[in-house]
């Protein structure tokens, strides 16, 4: 079993911030003011741990596999020596840093890789999100002649065990709360431009995710909202975070939950988006604000990508 984890990416140090931001601008470099922006969010955040949790998900998530499939795929040619290599072999490559998915799947191809699965960390499909890791995917096998055929699991937002795991850390936030019954919880996820939203189907598995996890923990108040807009002009999906706070407070809440339902990993913009600006609003508007722990590699979560690569490497046969 071969597999592709992919991730967004981040740079490792300030000197790459802006070619990091330069790549996310399609080769358009930012401006001065948008570049100093993005470099003041890091040093509010200290550094993005990003690159070091992505690599985590995909050693464990092939430990995973390999612990689940026959260990002995094919026959033995010669001694292996001290370490035979299970059948299973993950790689990963992000959107905008190295190792970049481009490069990934050279690699592949140069390990002799025929069939593949590709998954990126992100349980919600978009075509902002995940068509466009499946196109950079695309892109990079047709300018190496197709060398192995690729499969993509698009979405898993609805799966039990990512449900399961979304609700335990959000149930690890009730006993700190003073009265859970008159909390709001918000569950968050990035924002997309309106236009590349108008199907709802983004909108729609955000909701239906944060729907099971109040059914599950009998969650009286419950709502979605947004973060992580883009800089441009065009509408983007709302509200945001911000605003449903404020929102909250007019509605006489005292206390929030977050879930950034969106994002599995820590990175740049829950430790800003959420754990800085959510929170000096929240204090400003004399609301508690709580942040639910997030996925990373944690065993829960690996579980579940190892069960929706699974399924999808099965179709091969």
């Amino acid at each position: 079993m071969n597999v592709l984890l992919m991730a967004y990416g981040t740079p490792y140090r300030r000197s790459e911030i802006e070619a990091y931001y330069t790549d996310i601008r399609r080769g358009r470099p930012p401006t001065k003011e948008l570049l100093e922006e993005l470099e003041e969010r890091y040093e509010l955040i200290g550094r993005s741990p990003l690159n070091e949790i992505t690599y985590a998900q995909a050693v464990r998530l092939e430990a995973a596999l390999n612990a689940t499939l026959p260990l002995f795929a094919q026959p033995l040619g010669s001694s292996p020596g001290a370490r035979v290599r299970g059948p299973a072999r993950v790689y990963h490559g992000t959107k905008h840093w190295h190792p970049f998915i481009k490069e990934a799947v050279q690699a592949m191809a140069e390990d002799g890789v025929k069939r593949a699965v590709g998954i990126v960390a992100a349980p919600h499909y978009s075509s902002r999100s995940i068509a466009e890791y499946q196109e950079k995917v695309e892109q990079a096998l047709e300018e190496l002649g197709r060398p192995f055929e690729m499969r993509y699991v698009e979405d898993y937002y609805d799966h039990p065990g990512y449900v399961q795991a979304i609700a335990t850390r959000v149930g690890e936030q009730l006993w700190r709360l003073a009265d859970p019954e008159q909390a709001l919880f918000l569950f968050t996820a990035h924002s997309i431009p309106e236009r590349a939203a108008q199907d709802g189907r983004y909108q729609g598995q955000i909701r239906t995710t944060a729907e099971l996890v109040a059914q599950r923990l009998g969650l009286r108040n419950w709502d979605t909202a947004w973060q992580s807009a883009g800089r441009t002009p065009e509408p983007w999906i709302g509200p945001d975070i911000n605003e449903r706070l404020e929102q909250a407070a007019g509605q006489g809440y005292k206390e929030v939950v977050v879930t950034a339902v969106g994002f599995p990993s820590d990175h740049l913009e829950v430790y800003y988006d959420l754990d800085y600006e959510a929170h000096n609003t929240a204090r400003r508007l004399g609301l508690r604000l709580l942040r639910t722990r997030s996925l990373n590699a944690d065993p829960d979560y690996i579980e579940v990508l190892r069960d929706v690569v699974s399924r999808r490497w099965a179709e091969f046969r």
